[in-house]
């Protein structure tokens, strides 16, 4: 005999997915923690991925921008660094 069948509205299947998303942490851990069942967890996260609505992609290219910002910060704080250090030394050959 199956059970009543339990829906669930969009906000909760959308915070599903983006908990999949953004802890990632097995579909199996997040279903448990929330009372659903697995598979329907994986097919939410499916479907949104499918759809391209799902926050990992929006992650993944804030990801690689991050990235890419990242090792720009780190040229220019190497520059930086090389000028300090001429700097440095003109001060020190200008004091003697």
């Amino acid at each position: 005999m199956a059970g009543k069948r339990r829906k669930f509205d969009a906000e909760f299947r959308e915070g599903a997915v983006r908990i999949v998303a953004e802890t990632g942490k097995p579909i199996a851990q997040v279903a448990q923690d929330l009372g659903i069942n697995e598979t329907t967890l994986a097919s939410w996260v499916s479907r949104a991925r499918r759809v391209g609505g799902a926050p990992a992609t929006g992650e993944s290219e804030e990801l690689a921008r991050l990235r890419r910002e990242n090792a720009q910060l780190k040229k220019d704080n190497k520059e930086l660094a090389m000028e300090r250090d001429v700097l440095k030394r003109c001060m020190v050959l200008w004091v003697k």
